[in-house]
């Protein structure tokens, strides 16, 4: 050979092969960046809670430090509050902590001081003075924006007064009710509360005046109740005592009900704070041993009333709870025991997110309503403000993947819901019933394309003649560059609804398909000894069975409203719900078995029809040599041999169907639910994020999530191609396929 000749081919294969490991170094790469990429979205997830002192303030107005009673500060961490025993209301700035003024609250009578001060998660202020009056107020702060920048405006609203129609309250809780009146609570000794309602009326002589209901609260001698709450709309009262027994009211009648009567802790420890959390349907409680725990309403049996019960247990303190607030817009909750130490704990993910302890203990702490900031007052009288950096309290492993006790639950689910029309919504983050839904669809839709897809191959690479393999296999190749979208969209709106209207026939058509098949191949025995017979046989058997398929599927068809009406009652849907139980989605997994398994063979025909037809002939031609029928030897021998490949194209078709988007997107409810039936849909992981994914705000939960969710899918799909290269060796040794 000429030696230029040799010389350049060389370089030309050196060439390529830089140029071929080059190209798979790429690919490999690019699939690394976009694994780095999804899982720096999603690692944020998972990093703590953080919060640090930016300012160390002195007491404005010089009001001494054992005369406050509450703090509080705006959203944006620009304007605080303080309040004293003389009911003075004085507004500072932050960080800096210059007096900006002070708005003195009424007292009822000059010379009277504040006794006690309940503060709302909204800033809402019920003072009970010491002659026994309670009045309501609300510190309002406004942001208004110029070319100056903005500047926080704040204001003082009254929302009314009441005075007890008997005794002197211990503390009490007042509530704006309906009209101008007021839902006032008050806190007697001797175990007993009062409810009263102050509402305007009147006269018909065009005065008016206020009227007022009272009731008192007693129940039977359990023990001296030692903390109380009261639900933002004055509808539930809750009070536990000072050895471990709970109580609860319905207030929103027109006389109190006692619904609940219990024991919370048996070992008879005192309950010594409680606190709704946000929305007003958990109970949290702290006992004198540091424990903190919420509770909630459960039916326990169906046709009996929702009971309180423990749902959560959170960290526990060193020292007995004092004070338990709920943050504004989500499951937080802020708790302060006797040793000063604060806790900020999460409801559902049961997390501690943040214990902070100062050099001295902690007398007073309130964080702002976004929880972005708090300020404390420690033992010396020094205010301290925080700035809390708190993104992403929902997620924990045990919320993705485990059990969790939701709001309005009866017991522990695992549930998808990442939003809802309420404000107060808990949301739902589970893995669970997407990763459920994948499998399933994955499932029914290999159930349909495996057996297809195989014993086409089987039968085009074993059986027919060249020409008709020339015309089947491309044929199915074909059936590949049919876009998904196209699937989904006629699965959905032209198969589902055809499927629905003649539920009996197909069913009726999958059950007669098999003994019709045997009858028909039991009658050809007589014909296949019949020369056209023969001929027929040598690779066209197809032709003849196309007929049979076509009047059996003609003859379902046509008898399924017969059978409908004499079987089912004349509709099948509602006998299913009736006598199994089952619901009809018009769009199921039966729907995604057609739809996904269609666009699956493909992938699954080609892969296992080369590897059937690489099979060394030699290995045929000694098989039949021997005696072996064309069957035996592709059962005793083709399918052995081929076994890697074949293995190869059911794992690809279950990782192409896994994530697989749009076909599940428009074939299936996307109802992310956990149940075998294949009468109702499901939500896959895929699918759970073209549907999420537009909506969720960006760096958010929900959004971090999603990515957590396609690293899940990535994982999964990886795992499975790794799995099958690694068996697919195993049986290329065993068989000796190389």
């Amino acid at each position: 050979m000429n030696p230029q000749v040799l010389k350049r081919a060389k370089r030309r294969d050196r060439m390529a092969r830089w140029l071929i490991g080059a190209g798979g170094i790429g690919v490999i790469g690019c699939v690394a960046l976009m694994l780095v990429l999804i899982v720096s979205v999603a690692l944020p997830l998972f990093r703590p809670a953080r919060a640090e002192v930016t300012a160390r303030l002195p007491l404005p107005g010089g009001v001494p430090a054992g005369e406050l009673l509450a703090l509080g500060l705006d959203e944006y961490l620009e304007t605080g509050y303080a309040l004293d025993r003389s009911g003075r209301l004085t507004f500072f700035s932050l960080p800096g902590g210059q007096f900006l003024d002070g708005v003195p609250l009424r007292p009822p009578r000059p010379g009277v001081g504040v006794k006690t001060v309940e503060v709302g998660a909204d800033d809402q202020l019920t003072l009970l003075w010491e002659n026994g009056t309670a009045t309501l107020a609300r510190v309002v702060f406004t942001p208004e924006f110029s070319a100056g920048g903005r500047v926080i405006r704040h204001r003082v609203v009254p929302m009314g007064s009441m005075t007890p129609a008997a005794g002197a309250p211990l503390a009490a809780s007042l509530r704006p009710g309906e009209g101008d009146g007021v839902l006032g609570v008050f806190w007697l000794p001797g175990n007993r509360f009062l409810l009263q309602r102050d509402r305007p009326e009147t006269l018909p002589d065009g005065t008016e005046r206020t009227a007022s209901q009272a009731a008192i609260i007693a129940d039977d001698p359990l023990g001296m109740v030692s903390a109380y709450a009261l639900d933002k709309a004055g509808a539930t009262l809750y009070a536990g005592t000072g050895n471990g027994h709970l109580l609860r009211w319905d207030l929103s009648g027109e006389t109190p009900r006692l619904l609940d009567r219990l024991t919370a802790f048996r070992d008879g420890r005192a309950i010594t704070a409680l606190g709704l959390v946000f929305g007003d349907l958990s109970l949290a409680i702290g006992d004198a041993t540091g424990g903190l725990t919420t509770w909630m309403p459960v039916v326990s049996d169906p046709g009996l009333e929702p009971r309180l019960a423990l749902i959560h247990t959170l960290a526990r303190h060193p020292g007995p709870v004092v004070r338990i607030e709920a943050a504004a817009h989500n499951k937080c909750l802020w708790s302060l025991d006797a040793a000063g130490t604060v806790h900020l704990d999460y409801l559902t993910s049961e997390r501690n997110l943040l214990a902070l302890r100062g050099k001295l203990p902690f007398r007073i702490y309130r964080a702002n309503a976004r929880g972005t900031g708090a300020l404390s007052l420690d033992a010396a009288g020094q205010l301290q403000l925080w700035r809390i950096a708190n993104p992403h309290p929902e997620v924990s492993w045990t919320v993705l993947f485990g059990k969790v006790h939701y709001e309005n639950y009866n017991q522990p689910a695992e549930v998808w819901q990442s939003s809802s029309a309420s404000d107060d919504f808990e949301p739902k983050l589970s893995f669970i019933p997407l990763m459920f839904g994948s499998l399933k669809a994955t499932l029914f839709a290999l159930a349909f394309a495996v057996p297809a897809a195989l014993l086409g191959a089987i039968y085009t690479s074993q059986f027919a003649t060249p020409e008709v393999r020339g015309v089947v296999k491309p044929a199915v190749e074909i059936m590949a560059a049919v876009p998904s979208v196209v699937i989904g969209f006629l699965i959905a709106l032209w198969l589902a609804p055809r499927v629905e209207a003649g539920l009996v026939a197909v069913g009726l058509f999958a059950v007669i398909l098999p003994p019709v098949l045997i009858l028909f191949m039991a009658a050809w025995q007589g014909v296949r000894r019949c020369q056209w017979g023969k001929r027929l046989e040598r690779g066209r058997e197809f032709l003849i069975l196309i007929p049979v398929l076509l009047v059996t599927a003609w003859a379902a068809w046509g008898a399924g409203p017969w059978v409908e009406q004499l079987c089912f009652g004349g509709d099948a849907r509602q006998w299913l719900y009736r006598v199994l139980g089952m619901r009809y989605d018009q769009r199921n997994s039966l729907i995604i078995a057609f739809g996904l398994g269609f666009a699956v063979i493909p992938i699954l025909f080609t892969i296992a029809e080369d590897a059937l037809s690489n099979v060394p002939k030699n290995l045929q031609a000694a098989s039949l040599a021997l005696g072996a029928s064309r069957w035996q030897t592709v059962w005793r021998v083709i399918l052995p041999s081929a076994s890697p490949g074949v293995f190869a194209a059911v794992i690809i078709g279950f990782g192409r169907a896994v994530g697989e988007t749009m076909i599940v997107l428009m074939a299936t409810g996307n109802t992310p639910i956990l149940d075998w039936s294949p009468f109702n849909g499901m939500r896959t992981l895929s699918a759970n994020i073209a549907v999420e994914i537009p909506e969720a705000p960006a760096g958010g939960t929900l959004y971090r999530v999603l990515f957590l969710s396609a690293v899940l899918l990535f994982l999964l799909t990886s795992v499975l191609n790794t799995t099958a290269e690694l068996v697919r060796h195993r049986l290329r040794k065993k068989y000796g396929q190389f």
